[in-house]
């Protein structure tokens, strides 16, 4: 894993550490999301977590909000800096190559579950050969 350039020096990120700021982005092992729908964590003093927030405060990559209120059950809230989504960027592992036939698997599972595969891939091949594409 390439270290990111962070100022003059450069800061490769642990994994439990790369995870608490993708966890807080809503996003994959890879960094990818369907969407990017949040950015914030929740923890408390003395837990593991509140410590890699901690470090990640420190060295640039998240921001503290504090002690929450009652919505949060008082724990603390952190949210990632634009540093923090570049070093995400940078050091989240490449997606692994997924097969065709995987991927066509996987859109048949997103799609509205009121067909069989078997039906779902005729309609697929009709819809290519009308010019459609899923």
């Amino acid at each position: 894993m390439k270290p990111r350039e962070i100022g003059e020096a450069s800061h490769v990120l642990p994994p439990e550490e790369l995870h608490v700021l993708q966890h807080s982005l809503g996003l994959s092992k890879y960094g990818k999301a369907e969407r990017w729908y949040r950015n914030h964590f929740c923890t408390s003093p003395g837990s593991d977590d509140f410590d890699r927030c901690t470090k990640l405060v420190a060295a640039g990559f998240m921001q503290t909000r504090g002690a929450g209120g009652e919505i949060v059950g008082g724990m603390h809230t952190f949210t990632v800096t634009m540093e923090g989504i570049k070093a995400v960027e940078a050091q989240s592992p490449a997606e692994p190559k997924v097969s065709r036939s995987k991927q066509r698997y996987r859109a048949f599972l997103r799609s509205d579950g009121t067909r069989t595969f078997g039906e779902w891939l005729k309609d697929l091949k009709h819809a290519k050969e009308v010019g459609y594409s899923y």
